[in-house]
């Protein structure tokens, strides 16, 4: 897999807020935040752009409600930040995604000619998803480490009940098989870094 040399890495809502599983519920993908970090470290050690994403959710019994301590990033992502040799943008949303953010993630991807994105973060089907599809219908080269994403059990409309599991496959295959992103493991994401 080729990866840009200006590839941006976005990582998606790794919040403290997401570790209340009495609040989401069981998640998937138990090695997530270990894929996410070594992302974040090759990006780092390589020079590529980083964009941090975060929720300020705007609901009042939200774990990741703006000014709670579960808003902050995860404690291996805020020790990361700013450690590496390119550049960084923080972005703040309270959507599902990074594109309907502040400051405009679609114009700083622009002013510097970036064409490829790579997403990991929380959750799967929800912010991690809605960027990616926002970002293959505005033009970019979309690539989710599937492996370095997680999410938690959902019920849908009529009592359908869905396991973390199973919700995370459904979002790859619609991101995938639809065309939005290429949905690949951070392993495949990491060699293509080191070429």
């Amino acid at each position: 897999m080729e990866i840009a040399e200006n590839a941006a890495l976005v990582v998606v809502d790794v919040q403290r807020g997401f570790e209340d599983t009495g609040f989401w519920g069981p998640r998937n993908n138990p090695g997530a935040d270990g894929n996410i970090a070594a992302l974040i470290d090759v990006w780092q050690s390589s020079g590529r752009p980083v964009v941090f994403v975060r929720h300020d959710s705007v609901r009042a019994d939200s774990p990741l409600r703006a000014g709670s301590a579960g808003n902050g990033f995860k404690p291996y992502v805020e020790e990361r930040r700013g450690k590496g040799a390119g550049p960084e943008l923080l972005v703040t949303k309270t959507v599902n995604s990074a594109f309907l953010g502040e400051p405009d993630l679609g114009a700083w991807l622009t002013s510097a000619e970036i064409g490829q994105l790579v997403l990991a973060g929380i959750q799967t089907n929800m912010c991690v998803e809605t960027t990616a599809r926002m970002g293959g219908n505005l033009g970019y080269d979309v690539v989710v480490a599937y492996d370095a994403t997680y999410t938690f059990d959902l019920v849908g409309p009529f009592g359908w009940r869905l396991g973390a599991d199973e919700v995370g496959r459904a979002s790859a295959v619609s991101l995938h098989g639809g065309g939005f992103a290429r949905v690949v493991t951070t392993e495949e994401v990491v060699a293509g870094v080191r070429g």
